[in-house]
């Protein structure tokens, strides 16, 4: 659709920072071509040097979309929000940046979170600065060591403690000064492994061969844009259309499983998370890495390896693209993608994720040691309502630290009443390196769900730990817990504990994890607390 020469027109690039300050946010020059290809954006100009846009629809369709945005979060929740502490300013890759992303973690709150309550600024909202460098704040439930790595950037000393051996190896990984040469030269032995094995060069031949007749099967049913197009505008029946070409390209994947006499069955009879959950060829190559990674003499390359190997693991699991995150059912053929808006196939070899995940680590720890300071960090496995904090630490140094200063404050996100397993989400991983799982010390497991008992043991066992950790405290110290709080147990929580709630900040949460779905809140409940009036 053309507009008139004399209204105000914008190039793409022009349309990306008019949106960016209609919105706050960022809108990228693909954020518009995704517009225009879709016809979401129709009063267009098509030129030599590009498309022009209508400046007033731009302006329009992004003031409208920002309006039923706050509208659906005001609707849904009927609280003041906080939209400065939503960071939709910030791009995916600078809330997942450096270290923060060479591990998925399910429930980890973004590192500008963080930044924002424990670094020295203030604002309209934040009115005070609550730690400053050298300072050491506690995270007791530590996760993926979010709080840790951002301590560490700020120039803050930080203890982390969970339950979970995995979780703690996460951190640790993310924290850990390695030598890189000498990673390079334990990476180039486990690659050089891979690349001879039979298995493993079968399976990677037929998936080039697979990939070039998938493309052009793609390219001829599902042509893009227009599939996507007319599956928006209903003018396709998406479901049975494309379970109708996953069966056909069925036969083109069985032929060339034949030709290389390719085994790519799962057992999902087997209690085995490894047998249910990845083709035959896959668990060959795992077995193979995970046995020349355990014979690394380098503990921290050792394990860091180990976590590039699960990394690689969790990606290639025998599910379908829009339910990585869930595990419904794992696949075994082709089927029809209703994420990517084509046919897939299930994963056969792990050995390009691999290699990905290999030089995405690097990359990621080189651009941490830039940023590293020369503070102490360090995740213990513990359970927190009962820990001597003093008595886990490897080093003598760092707890002579905790011991003379204390801690000045908190920084943590609890686990969440009957909503994540923490230990389920790395199944692989504890089958894989063999590690110890304590799923009953978890507090709010799922398997407990969300009933008033459940909700009543949780609220006992979160306010225990903040009583265990009182006497480490320092003299005036401030907490502040990160949660979904849907059930309204943190108050009652404080209070059990003898914290005072000082604030609540609610924020809206814009990007979740996984492309998760749905107006989700998080609060941020602001504590105080003096040891000398608790007479700990």
């Amino acid at each position: 659709m053309f507009f008139e020469e004399d209204t105000a027109a914008l190039t793409v690039k022009e349309a990306s920072v008019v949106a960016s300050k209609v919105t706050q946010t960022r809108i990228t020059t693909e954020n518009i071509h995704y517009l225009i290809r879709y016809g979401v954006l129709k009063q267009i100009r098509e030129t030599s040097g590009g498309y022009v846009l209508n400046q007033d629809e731009v302006i329009t369709y992004f003031e409208e979309r920002l309006q039923r945005l706050k509208e659906g979060f005001k609707n849904s929740f009927s609280c003041d929000l906080n939209w400065r502490l939503s960071f939709s300013e910030y791009r995916e890759s600078e809330t997942t940046k450096h270290v923060h992303r060479i591990h998925p973690y399910k429930g980890k709150f973004i590192p500008q979170l963080v930044e924002y309550f424990v670094d020295s600024h203030i604002d309209e909202f934040k009115t005070e600065s609550y730690f400053r460098q050298g300072d050491v704040i506690l995270d007791p439930f530590c996760g993926s060591g979010t709080t840790l790595v951002q301590c560490n950037e700020l120039g803050i000393h930080a203890l982390g403690v969970d339950i979970s051996e995995f979780n703690a190896l996460i951190s640790n990984c993310k924290l850990a000064d390695i030598d890189h040469s000498q990673l390079h030269a334990e990476a180039l032995k486990i690659n050089t492994l891979l690349e001879s094995d039979e298995t493993s060069i079968k399976a990677r031949i037929l998936e080039s061969e697979l990939k070039t007749l998938l493309s052009e099967f793609n390219k001829k049913h599902f042509p893009s844009p227009h599939f996507r197009r007319a599956v928006s505008e209903g003018d396709i029946k998406e479901d049975s259309v494309g379970h109708e070409h996953a069966l056909e390209f069925c036969t083109c994947f069985y032929e060339l499983c034949d030709k290389y006499s390719i085994d790519f069955t799962v057992n999902e009879d087997s209690k085995r998370f490894l047998d249910r959950w990845f083709a035959a060829t896959i668990r060959h190559e795992l077995a193979l890495l995970r046995q020349q990674i355990f014979q690394i003499a380098s503990l921290p390359i050792r394990n860091l390896l180990s976590l590039v190997l699960t990394r690689t693991a969790r990606s290639v699991r025998a599910t379908k693209h829009y339910d990585l995150a869930t595990l419904i059912q794992p696949i075994q053929r082709p089927y029809y993608c209703s994420k990517h808006y084509k046919i897939c196939t299930p994963k056969i070899t792990l050995h390009g994720w691999w290699k990905r995940y290999l030089e995405d680590t690097a990359r990621r720890l080189v651009e941490f040691k830039s940023l590293r300071t020369d503070t102490f960090q360090e995740c213990v496995v513990g359970d927190s309502k009962n820990l001597d904090f003093l008595n886990r630490l490897s080093n003598k140094q760092f707890t002579k630290k905790i011991s003379e200063q204390k801690f000045q404050g908190i920084f943590t996100s609890p686990p969440y009443v009957g909503l994540i397993d923490y230990h389920d989400q790395h199944a692989y991983a504890y089958e894989i390196l063999e590690l110890p799982r304590r799923d009953e010390f978890e507090i709010g497991s799922l398997s407990n769900g969300q009933r008033k008992e459940a909700r009543e043991q949780y609220v006992d066992e979160i306010a225990e730990v903040f009583k265990n950790v009182k006497p480490y405290l320092a003299e005036d110290f401030n907490v502040f817990i990160v949660a979904n709080d849907r059930f309204g147990l943190y108050p009652k929580i404080a209070e059990k504990a003898g914290y005072s709630l000082v604030n609540e900040f609610k924020r809206p949460v814009l990007n979740r994890a996984e492309g998760i779905k749905g107006k989700y809140l998080e609060s941020i409940f602001h504590l105080r607390g003096s040891t000398c009036a608790s007479g700990s």
